[in-house]
């Protein structure tokens, strides 16, 4: 019960926080947010909805989309149509899509079922809200988007829905 009481108010927070922070990022002309630092793909493992610890380094080689979400965040639920058509497209090149749901991991396996999501999943935890505040995820807003070229080199990130616009201009000319 405290567990339970204490992933809820932890996702809370991140709800309240990231609406706020989405309400005032700062974003560049081009869209996505200014990134003065180039953070590398970084060397952290989740479990994925089978319970398979997975690290994001099996995926370097690939332009990799990785994209911090939750089930119960409409902006997420919204691009996630977007994200699963554009790993179809694109299913024979280097592009790899990645979703770290920061979220309840029976809510995250339903979500997976009913979109029928085409890519790998991982269950995020507070040291993957950390990992995405180290990306440049200043506010904790969900989605959030970090898109890595091949040699796991940070190419974009972006706070916020991310729109076909930005999938067109970011992550295709990198394959």
């Amino acid at each position: 019960m405290k567990k339970a009481a204490s992933i809820f108010l932890l996702l809370a927070a991140v709800a309240v926080a990231g609406w706020f922070g989405y309400q005032f990022t700062l974003q560049s002309p081009e869209g996505g947010l200014n990134t003065a630092e180039n953070h590398p793909l970084p060397d952290r493992s989740f479990p994925d909805l089978e319970g398979n610890l997975r690290n994001l380094q099996e995926w370097k080689g690939k332009v990799l989309v990785v994209n911090f979400w939750a089930t119960w965040c409409p902006p997420c639920r919204k691009e996630m149509p977007l994200f699963i058509e554009t790993q179809a497209k694109y299913a024979n090149t280097d592009l790899q899509f990645i979703g770290i749901a920061i979220d309840d991991p029976d809510m995250v396996q339903d979500f997976y079922d009913v979109y029928d999501i085409n890519f790998p999943v991982l269950i995020g935890d507070p040291k993957a809200i950390e990992m995405a505040n180290n990306l440049g995820n200043r506010f904790d807003s969900l989605p959030f988007t970090a898109v890595f070229d091949r040699s796991g080199a940070t190419r974009y990130i972006q706070a916020g829905e991310i729109t076909p616009t930005d999938l067109e201009r970011e992550v295709i000319p990198l394959l």
